[in-house]
């Protein structure tokens, strides 16, 4: 993939230094405005290829429609909730965020709570500041022997059952995506939700907020877990039904919870910050110089490394992009773009497209399916009326747009490897080709069932001309 021109970024937030600094030190203009109102921030945002976040910006939908040069938009973080990612994509916006930035930080406060739930820390400590010494009423327990249920087998998830170890308490979990074994690699035996809540002492949540993790632990799910059970949630708010959690409390189910977010951030319903067997903090998580300059320099660092051709990390939207750095990549990028344009030329009057299949040859091809899929489509779709297509909302459209793509890949039969064939329909017609990169340059094999015996550079202008065999012809044509 050629680089992507980033030559301004506006940081609407208080971010590290560094990452003005290291900006800056690449080439890139950097403007810091903060505290701005969503009609500033829409009219403000209008000039710039970049803008880089923490949690406090929502880049709602009507930001990003307001973002007429927008590229990218860097999140000093680990969640993208704040971000309409969806709108982000359907304009070709890539979406980043800091994926480690603050992974000890959030761990620790985590790790925090859970001692301040065993022990009722921050209570006794108001008490003593309130005069009193009052040993018997903060009569607290051990961590040791006890079972911590993890949900969520990340990165924080992972650095969390560390240190909880440490103190001698049983991790068990559930994650859909992290392997049993890989887990088990690091003390953490993975169960199901259903058998994971009965057993735990103290339940922990790191995953993100999303449509399956909305209200994951409810009525229902506190009812199957022990009487007493403490809580803690250090990840988005939600994830734990916060009303579900105030009846848990004032029925004696719950025995306390530790809370760093909430669904209204700050809360207007007190309720739960007001209940004494509740300890709460206003979004801390992250909230370390070691982390924040962690993910300002992190964040800088992945949108340079990404202009600068290098890498892509941390792109929520774009992962198939990740593999589109290299030398050979960007040849065969080109190869499907071409191969897309040249169809594209070929049913300029037989629209619309309702199905698309791309074949990608041979072993050298086995990593590419996805890429070429969005270059072929990118080449396909590049002259519609209103549409400019890129690799992060190519697929979308031609969703969008009511066409089926599929990909396969094949093994080389020997004669034809690292080849990329291409089919298209358009009104009921079905139109071929297929080509491949030979000596660094991409190259037309076949169009339409028409071999070419010598293979066709797709550079520069085209001229297509079919017609019946007839030896004089091509005397006539050239003149």
């Amino acid at each position: 993939m050629a680089p992507i021109p980033i030559k301004t970024v506006l940081i609407s937030e208080s971010v590290d230094p560094r990452c003005k600094t290291i900006l800056e030190e690449n080439g890139i203009r950097v403007t810091e405005k903060q505290n701005m109102k969503r009609d500033e921030l829409m009219a403000e945002i209008k000039d710039y290829d970049g803008l880089v976040v923490r949690s406090a910006t929502k880049v709602t939908a009507d930001v990003i429609n307001a973002a007429s040069n927008l590229k990218i938009i860097g999140r000093a973080g680990t969640g993208v909730d704040n971000v309409d990612v969806d709108a982000a994509t359907k304009k070709g916006i890539i979406v980043m965020n800091t994926p480690s930035g603050n992974t000890i930080s959030a761990a620790e406060l985590t790790c925090a709570l859970l001692m301040s739930l065993s022990r009722n820390v921050p209570q006794a400590a108001m008490s003593m500041k309130q005069g009193k010494w009052d040993r018997k009423k903060f009569m607290g327990a051990e961590l040791y022997g006890k079972v911590l249920g993890i949900v969520g087998l990340g990165r924080i998830g992972k650095e969390v059952a560390s240190r909880m170890q440490s103190f001698g308490m049983k991790t068990i979990g559930y994650d859909p995506i992290t392997p049993p074994e890989v887990s088990s690699s690091w003390g953490v035996e993975q169960m199901s939700l259903e058998q994971l809540w009965p057993q735990c002492d103290y339940i922990t949540v790191h995953t993100p907020l999303m449509p399956s993790t909305v209200g994951l632990l409810n009525d229902e799910s506190f009812a199957k877990c022990k009487k007493g059970v403490k809580v803690v949630n250090c990840a988005r708010g939600g994830i734990i039904d916060e009303d579900a959690l105030l009846r848990a409390l004032e029925s004696g189910q719950c025995g306390g919870a530790g809370l760093d977010v909430f669904v209204e951030e700050p809360p207007n319903n007190r309720s739960l910050v007001d209940h004494p067997n509740v300890i709460s903090c206003p979004h801390l998580g992250a909230s370390t110089k070691e982390a924040q300059a962690r993910c300002g320099e992190d964040v800088a660092l992945q949108i340079v490394d990404m202009v600068m051709g290098k890498k892509l990390v941390g792109a929520v939207n774009a992962q198939v992009l990740a593999s589109t750095f290299s030398q050979e990549s960007h040849q065969l990028i080109k190869l499907g773009e071409a191969v897309g344009a040249v169809l594209q030329s070929c049913t300029a009057s037989k629209k619309p497209f309702s199905h698309v299949q791309i074949t990608t040859q041979g072993d050298c091809m086995k990593s590419s399916t996805d890429y070429m899929t969005s270059s072929v489509l990118v080449g396909l779709l590049n002259h519609e009326s209103g549409c400019c297509p890129n690799f992060i909302n190519v697929l979308s459209l031609a969703k969008e747009s009511g066409i089926t793509v599929n990909q396969t890949h094949c093994a080389s039969d020997g004669a034809a490897s690292g080849v990329c064939k291409v089919e298209i329909v358009a009104s009921g017609c079905s139109y071929k080709a297929s080509g491949s990169v030979q000596g660094g340059v991409p190259v037309l094999l076949e169009l339409s069932d028409s071999v070419f015996r010598q293979p066709v550079s797709l550079a520069g202008n085209l001229l297509f001309f079919k017609a019946s065999a007839n030896p004089q012809l091509l005397s006539s044509v050239a003149g």
